[in-house]
């Protein structure tokens, strides 16, 4: 130890690390921009690309529903009106004369049919609510005569023309197109008997007579049947907003049970079958109670509609299988098509659907009339039905069709679990897999830096010995 008296050992060690808040901010942006540069190329024309495609979605979808209404009353001849006269005279002449008058594209087609087709009144009644005709006017037996005789007599004139329409089939386009126009007919009749019988009746009746002149003024009476009043404020709904509900809750509902089982694990611990199960007792449950609700809100605010309770059975039962048919196209469509393109898929349905119920085929262009195969037109024919008291019956071919799309859909519904399942459980596999490579990866980065931090330990270990020295050894 002498031998080292007087001799200086000095121990270098590193300086302590010390952490800049400029190179740390450095340190993390320049990560983040080179993220940025790798992502950048695929991350921005997909997004451009989508937000294009959502812009054609909307455009595509719009101008679909308003072609529907493109010069919607240009089409109004569509509307077939029947008329019969029973008369045979004046009142008869004039229906046909103010006719031709009004007759265009603008203005319902009037279908003269011979007595001896429709004996009765009652006859065309049955027509219009078969729905034969959107409406129809006949004139009064007799009804000439009579009128000339009120002239002669001073007397009240009879009903000379009566018309009848239905208000529940499509409420707001029959009252403007068929109603009103209607209407128009009868203020022009009395304005062609005027021309072709006022200046004979001017000069024949004692026009001095108050009322002799009252019937000369307004020798046209007309008398109304409407055979469902429909004049609640509601009623614009029907074929409207109420078509779109039946499409959302159940689109909602399937996103809510898709999330639920994918939460759970339900389709990777649990069979198709069982899978299958749940989701069928689920929709019957859920549509239910969906269709029973709808029925019951319209019901609520009906105001003065009158309407039977079997009708509110009857009504719940076609809304509970329009529901379902929508719960079976979403099942199938979110187990094929992945949920960031749903959008497109929703919106088309519901566009699609209600442009087909928003007003009747006559007003469209014939190309849209395609759409009797969709499920929420034929839906809404059968409404009519029901809401009329048996009018307007069109079960041949609405109940067809919805059973149809109801048919296919159970075993594509069945198939689409199937593939749902499956689908989950190679997911599921996959990320195991992937999980264990990680592991793997994990563990190896850790053994690593647990023998770089043993060797570190060691240094520091020898460190501390040498610092241990003397500093001064003699």
């Amino acid at each position: 130890m002498s031998l080292f008296r007087g001799t200086s050992v000095t121990v270098c060690t590193s300086p302590p690390r010390s952490s800049s808040p400029k190179m740390t901010s450095e340190s993390n942006l320049y990560p983040k921009m080179g993220a940025w540069k790798e992502i950048r190329p695929r991350l921005l024309p997909a997004v451009i690309t989508m937000a294009l495609l959502l812009q054609v979605l909307f455009l595509g979808n719009m101008c679909y529903l308003y072609a529907t209404q493109f010069r919607s009353t240009t089409r109004y001849h569509n509307f077939n009106v029947l008329y019969v006269d029973y008369d045979g005279g004046i009142i008869g002449k004039s229906v046909s004369d103010a006719y031709q008058q009004l007759r265009g594209d603008g203005f319902p087609t009037l279908k003269s049919e011979p007595s001896n087709e429709y004996p009765q009144p009652e006859d065309i009644r049955e027509a219009v609510c078969r729905g034969d005709y959107w409406g129809a006017v006949y004139t009064t037996e007799g009804g000439s005569a009579g009128l000339a005789s009120a002239l002669v007599n001073a007397s009240s004139p009879p009903n000379l023309l009566t018309y009848i329409w239905n208000g529940v089939r499509y409420p707001v386009f029959s009252q403007a197109a068929v109603y009103s126009n209607m209407l128009k007919l009868i203020e022009t009749t009395r304005s062609t008997y005027y021309a072709n019988n006022g200046s004979s009746v001017a000069t024949s009746a004692d026009l001095s007579n108050a009322a002799t002149l009252q019937a000369f003024l307004n020798p046209i009476h007309a008398e109304e049947i409407n055979i469902k009043d429909t004049e609640q404020g509601t009623r614009v709904f029907y074929n409207t907003v109420s078509m779109v509900m039946p499409i959302l809750q159940q689109f909602f509902f399937m996103l809510a049970l898709n999330g639920i089982s994918t939460h759970f694990g339900a389709f990777t611990k649990l069979s198709w079958k069982t899978n299958g199960l749940i989701r069928v007792i689920a929709s019957i449950l859920y549509t239910l109670t969906g269709s029973l609700l709808m029925t019951g809100y319209i019901w609520a605010f009906r105001e003065s509609w009158g309407q039977q309770g079997s009708r509110f059975v009857l009504t719940w039962v076609i809304m509970w299988l329009l529901m379902h048919i929508n719960f079976l196209f979403f099942d199938i469509t979110t187990a094929f098509i992945p949920i960031q393109f749903m959008p497109f898929i929703v919106l088309t349905w519901i566009i699609l659907n209600v442009a087909s119920t928003i007003s009747p085929f006559e007003l469209n262009p014939g190309f849209f009339r395609w759409a009797y195969a969709l499920p929420s037109h034929e839906a809404y024919q059968v409404l009519i039905q029901i809401w009329s008291g048996g009018c307007n019956n069109r079960l041949y071919r609405t109940l067809p069709i919805m059973f149809s799309w109801w048919i296919v859909g159970v075993p594509v519904a069945v198939y689409a679990m199937q593939h749902r399942c499956k689908a989950a459980v190679a997911a599921q596999e996959a990320l195991d897999r992937a999980g264990l490579e990680n592991q793997s990866e994990k563990n190896a980065r850790t053994n690593e830096t647990v023998t770089q931090v043993g060797s570190s330990r060691q240094l520091d270990q020898i460190g501390d010995s040498v610092e241990a020295l003397p500093r001064h050894v003699a």
